[in-house]
């Protein structure tokens, strides 16, 4: 057994004042392969105002001082790449390959993204060619909570710390305690690196323990949380009697609409892959296909076919299986929710309840297809976050973007036409932060979030970088 017990405040690992230990389990054989401690408020103090020191000579440090510390983070973060990987793939049970090339190379693809947008950044500037004395300057926001979810956990934890460390802030960490050790590692590697004691804290636990004491903290600054709604609220109402800054990044329903035409079937396919990739635990997943009827059965024997050839797995072999599900709570909520849409009517068209085939233990799901679902069933509303995906029809364009809209959430949507001004004219009028067209890629630095309850903020690129800066106008800057 991994024994991790220890924070990382202040430069240093310490242990708790009162260790409450938690198992972390590995989700494909429902083991436990290590121990943790789970800290409160009395730790979050410690860790604060470890912070609250640090921050005054971080934030006046040098711009470029910051980003030689950063690149370094980079070379030690590359050279423990596969360290990283594989606690992940142990933690959350992402397969290794995914855990790899998916989920630990995405924090490595932000550390290189958030330097170069910290070196081009335009932190001071007149307000315009008329107003030469009204100088405006960006400055680091302050001492940053900062709370990860444990579905892709070091590509979450990467768009949060990185940026607030260049921006000059100083950072608070709460990583899941699902998925705690790759922050754990992140940490060792931030230590490696050189960074000054206190700008990087990391205290484990759980959101009544640690996640509540930081959100009403009064000596952080901003709170930034990436997780479900429900608990995105509770972090906005805590954080409400201190007034600070509050990005969230919630939870999707994200829209799939496919029009009848030549590339249907690439396009179906493509669909059902996206859904299950990360075993479907991806705010972002096109979990609601909509198809046009006059295509609509062909798409559904796409999809059902595309499901059952797709390969369940242990998360220790390589290959392009999914894997299990991340815990036994997010087992039992997915199996609810399949039985749930059996019983609303929805036509099951592959998978269902239980584990594959071949499984006796472990978080392993079906990957599941439902079809003749509608927008008012409860696969339909609420956020699965497993291999399931929904299908239903529609009849005009004006149809799909309506039932497209008809959720509460806004985080992605996804269009695939071949007629480009359709394409174009659609995404136009979908309520979503990001959308993509025809399996279109987003590219590094692109803004990351969503409308309605799917947040409010940005992460990527210079928006994620802004979120960590305050903005300060002079007037009477002497001109130039």
């Amino acid at each position: 057994m991994l024994e991790k017990l220890e924070f990382y405040i202040d430069g240093a690992w310490s242990a708790p004042a009162d260790a409450r230990q938690l198992e972390v389990v590995n989700p494909s054989d429902e083991q436990a392969f290590a121990v943790i401690s789970l800290g409160d408020a009395e730790e979050v103090d410690r860790a604060v105002a470890a912070a609250r020191r640090a921050f005054e000579g971080w934030s006046t440090t040098p711009l470029s001082e910051r980003i030689d510390l950063m690149k370094k983070l980079r070379s030690v973060y590359e050279a423990r790449i596969d360290d990283m990987a594989e606690a992940i793939s142990k933690e959350m049970g992402a397969p290794i390959s995914l855990a790899l090339n998916g989920q630990a190379m995405a924090g490595l693809g932000h550390i290189k993204a958030f330097t170069r947008t910290a070196a081009s950044y335009d932190y001071e500037h007149a307000l315009d060619e008329r107003n030469p004395q009204e100088w405006i300057v960006h400055e680091p926001v302050g001492v940053c909570g900062l709370i990860t979810p444990w579905n892709w956990p070091m590509n979450q934890v990467a768009l949060k710390v990185v940026p607030a460390l260049l921006a000059g802030c100083a950072v608070v960490l709460k990583p899941s305690e699902i998925s705690p050790l790759s922050s754990m590692l992140l940490a060792e590697m931030i230590d490696e690196a050189g960074f000054p004691a206190g700008v990087f804290n990391l205290v484990n636990g759980d959101g009544a323990g640690v996640g509540a004491a930081m959100s009403s903290h009064p000596d952080i600054d901003m709170m930034s949380f990436t997780g479900s709604a429900r608990a995105g609220i509770a972090v906005q109402k805590a954080a409400a009697d201190t007034v600070k800054r509050v990005s969230l990044e919630l939870g999707g329903k994200s829209p799939n609409i496919v029009f009848d035409d030549d590339a249907l079937a690439d396009a179906v396919k493509r669909g059902v892959r996206q859904c299950f990739l990360n075993t479907g635990q991806s705010c972002n997943a096109p979990t609601r296909m909509l198809v046009e009827r006059s295509a609509y059965e062909k798409a559904v024997g796409i999809a059902a076919e595309i499901a059952a050839k797709t390969s369940v797995g242990n998360p220790s072999e390589e290959g392009r299986h999914i894997g299990p599900l991340a815990s036994k709570a997010q087992y039992d909520k997915v199996q609810s929710l399949i039985d749930t849409g059996i019983r609303e009517g929805a036509r099951l068209v592959a998978g269902g309840p239980g584990r594959p085939e071949g499984f006796n233990r472990g978080f392993f799901a079906r990957p599941t297809v439902f079809a003749d679902v509608t927008n008012d069933m409860t696969i339909a509303r609420e956020e699965i976050f497993g291999p399931v995906l929904v299908m239903m029809p529609f009849d005009s364009e004006d149809d799909a973007v309506k039932i497209a809209n008809d959720t509460p959430y806004g985080l992605a949507a996804y269009v695939q036409s071949l007629d480009e001004e359709r394409a174009m004219r659609v995404a136009r009028k979908l309520r979503a932060g990001m959308v993509q067209l025809n399996g279109a890629n987003r590219p590094s630095g692109s803004p990351f979030g969503g409308y309605k309850q799917s947040g409010n903020g940005r992460e990527g690129g210079p928006w994620g970088f802004e979120e960590y800066l305050e903005v300060k106008a002079i007037s009477g800057w002497p001109s130039a």
